[in-house]
């Protein structure tokens, strides 16, 4: 930071609504799948910037906009290693100016890294010094070390895929984007009610695809699907009421100061109906508001 500190360029910006996420970790722990969790919540989204360029970056990133204020950075080794001992620094700099920061450390367990990585057969990115992988991972452990003690939250990514992870993250800092954040969510009853639902709907009253040999191997993101259960007034009839029941209800969670509400819609077999309501349900929503997710349980 200089004495002309950067965030200061936009004078009608209050640093304080800024939240900025830098995401960093062990490789193979999850880092990308992290940044996608956050573009959905509507972060601006960078991999790898140069620690340097963080003041730029939010500064560039909210020129002119109201809507860019959430920013989610990835640093990993890739960086040159000036940028670890750089980063507290910028961080600390940052969070002085009154940016909201967040590190956040996506850890991993090396049996579990060596693991992933051979059933990818994707190059470690210290590899290409010579070392082998468990040489790699220990040499990235120590020059991440710094970074990790001052992390704010440390995830442990060992026992979770990339879903469980993914709802991880977003659950976690729903609450930096603005308003009610929703998450929609299809599932099978055969298979259990979703542990994390706020609401839950019943389709299986509804017009089964299943029964249709052409429609069965689909799902209710594929457009024969849709337009089958499209043509059924029952279905439109469960959506409007549906979406009237939620649009009634969902702004008294907002004034309740509630994040994060799950809405899961169940079927049968989870592939078809619950899908479909699922997909649109989440369109109608994203037309009003930020921060709209799907997760469709029997299709991950």
């Amino acid at each position: 930071m200089t004495d002309r500190d950067p965030l200061l360029i936009n004078p009608l910006v209050d640093p304080s609504e800024i939240h900025l996420i830098v995401l960093t970790g062990m490789s193979g722990g999850g880092k990308t799948v992290a940044l996608r969790a956050l573009e959905d919540l509507e972060f601006y989204c960078v991999d790898n910037l140069p620690s340097a360029l963080l003041p730029e970056l939010v500064n560039a990133v909210i020129e002119g906009t109201s809507k860019h204020r959430r920013i989610a950075v990835g640093v990993d080794v890739r960086n040159r290693g000036a940028d670890f001992a750089n980063m507290p620094i910028v961080l600390s700099g940052l969070a002085a100016a009154g940016v909201q920061v967040h590190l956040i450390f996506l850890d991993c367990r090396d049996e579990v890294l060596i693991k992933r990585y051979s059933e990818t057969r994707r190059r470690h990115p210290l590899a290409a010094r010579g070392l082998s992988l468990a040489d790699a991972i220990a040499e990235e452990r120590k020059l991440l070390r710094p970074l990790m003690a001052i992390a704010e939250k440390v995830i442990d990514s060992s026992e979770l895929n990339v879903h469980q992870l993914r709802r991880l993250v977003a659950t976690g800092y729903a609450q930096a984007t603005e308003g009610l954040t929703l998450m929609f969510e299809s599932f099978a009853f055969r298979r259990g009610l979703p542990l994390d639902a706020d609401f839950v709907f019943d389709a299986r009253c509804l017009p089964n695809p299943h029964w249709h040999p052409h429609l069965r191997p689909l799902s209710g993101k594929d457009a024969p699907v849709r337009e089958f259960l499209d043509a059924e007034p029952l279905v439109g009839e469960y959506f409007s009421d549906t979406a009237r029941w939620l649009d009634t209800w969902l702004p008294r969670f907002e004034q309740d100061d509630r994040s994060y509400v799950t809405i899961s819609v169940g079927c049968t077999g989870g592939r078809h109906r619950s899908v479909y309501l699922v997909e649109k349900l989440a369109a109608h929503y994203r037309d009003r508001r930020d921060g709209v997710l799907t997760f469709h349980r029997e299709l991950e």
